[in-house]
């Protein structure tokens, strides 16, 4: 059955099945190309008559994950220039005696800046929209186009277009049953990094109440180092370092620019990539600490993701660690810390488990230390046994979404649906009343670890690994 919604821009058409409402591909803001390309985004141009948003729309340009990972992370690529765009879930239209009502959640997907869309099927909300929340998925600009840092350009403008959709919630979520003063943003890796700088950033004050950060800590760079990327690509395409010199390059050629350039870097071991600028406007020079509620998180093993289906785990020797610990400067009493609460372990199992702490739970946990407002931890250590992934960075997505069946290409068939159903109803419960389920961080420490449907909470887990990096 069709259904019709009224938004600022002009009415769209969603469709019900089994109660649930889906609106997609509505846009927020106009297609980022022509004069529009690498600028700010701009305003969408209403539309007279009724808009179709029946179908997904065009997905962010971008090359696919390399092997293994584009088989553990399928994704959807849909061409075409409106690609500012967002999907909702909806139980409830709501009407003169109940718009507005229901909480609302804000997924920003992840991707390393450069992958990833609001079309994965993986990203379906129908979950949530069951259990009384609005979801909406969004898709911003990706890699150059979106976080390219060029001396002619506005700095952060995926970030910016992540600002104009949540705006568009503002305005509008209430004419689709969301409540627009009890929105949670959330996020997964490059989305939760996203979420970290809008909690801090002016542009997006007023426009959340609720935070989620799965897997990605606050993590911001100097516009000079920003810029480097940019500098390798325009070697590589021969072109001046501008965002005019890239105008004029043929989408697929900066494509592939992009991918010689960015393709073999991971969060783990480095190498060039795309990242969120300090430019004193959009992020803050000197950032407050985020007044919301968070809900904060990784994976016990996020390294496994990079480090095991292409065999990184097992070829790095003894040497390869003791070189990775002078390049990150990591003391060496460190290191034998590691080693000694993981007796037999290969190097390349204790460098990920350093770099996991290095670069995710640590921050996170400082993040929780350093705030006055109320904050929930949490770790993912169900271990899925395809290809020996572990609790591996993403695994946690399909229980979170309650969406297994989506999932099972890291997880495998046999996920245990128990604990998804534990899993989502603290995301659920956050969203709707700031309380996940399990005491706020304080002085004790506590973490909610999710590895099986019995799940609680645990005091400070391997504190003396955290307090080592101090």
């Amino acid at each position: 059955m069709d259904i019709v919604a009224t938004t600022c821009a002009g009415k769209v058409r969603g469709r019900v099945h089994g109660g649930i409402a889906t609106f997609l591909a509505i846009p927020y803001a106009a297609a980022p190309f022509g004069a529009h390309r690498f600028r700010a985004p701009a305003p969408v141009e209403p539309w007279d008559g009724m808009r179709d948003a029946l179908q997904y729309g065009p997905t962010a340009p971008q090359r696919p994950y390399r092997p293994p990972l584009d088989q553990l992370i399928p994704e959807v690529d849909i061409k075409g220039d409106d690609c500012l765009h967002l999907n909702i879930w909806t139980p409830d239209l709501g009407g003169d005696d109940g718009a507005g009502r229901l909480p609302v959640i804000v997924w920003i997907h992840g991707g390393s800046l450069r992958n990833g869309s609001a079309a994965m099927p993986l990203y379906d909300g129908r979950a949530f929209a069951r259990d009384g929340v609005v979801l909406v998925s969004i898709n911003y600009r990706l890699g150059v186009e979106g976080f390219g840092v060029f001396p002619d350009a506005p700095d952060n403008r995926g970030l910016l277009d992540q600002i104009a959709a949540l705006t568009w919630v503002k305005e509008n979520i209430a004419a689709f049953g969301g409540d627009p003063e009890r929105v949670t943003v959330c996020g997964e890796s490059a989305g939760a990094v996203s979420i970290a700088a809008l909690t801090t950033s002016p542009r997006a004050a007023g426009l959340f109440r609720r935070a989620i950060l799965q897997s990605g800590p606050p993590q911001t760079v100097t516009r000079r180092r920003g810029a480097k990327t940019v500098r390798a690509m325009a070697k590589e395409l021969r072109v001046p370092a501008t965002a005019e010199g890239f105008a004029e390059v043929n989408r697929e050629r900066l494509l592939d620019a992009q991918d010689a350039v960015v393709g073999r870097a991971d969060p783990i071991s480095g190498g060039h990539g795309f990242h969120i600028v300090v430019d004193g406007d959009v992020v803050p020079a000197d950032p407050p600490l985020p007044s919301v509620d968070l809900l904060l998180g990784c994976n016990r093993e996020e390294y496994r993701l990079w480090f095991v289906p292409g065999g990184a785990v097992d070829r790095i020797s003894g040497l390869t660690l003791r070189l990775a610990l002078l390049k990150f400067r990591i003391p060496g009493r460190v290191a034998r810390l590691y080693r000694g609460t993981r007796p037999g372990a290969k190097p390349g199992v204790i460098l990920g488990e350093m770099a996991t702490d290095l670069l995710v739970r640590g921050p996170l946990n400082r993040l929780a230390d350093s705030r006055p407002a109320r904050t929930f931890l949490y770790e993912f250590a169900w271990r899925s046994p395809t290809l020996d992934l572990g609790a591996c960075h993403a695994l946690e997505i399909g229980f979170v979404f309650d969406n297994l069946r989506h999932g099972e290409t890291l997880t495998g068939p046999d996920a245990p649906q128990p604990l998804a159903d534990v899993m989502h109803r603290a995301w659920v419960d956050f969203a709707t009343s700031g309380d996940p389920g399990w005491p706020a961080w304080d002085a004790r420490r506590p973490v909610m670890v999710f590895d099986h449907p019995e799940t609680g909470t645990v005091l400070a887990p391997r504190q003396e690994e955290l307090l080592a990096w101090l």
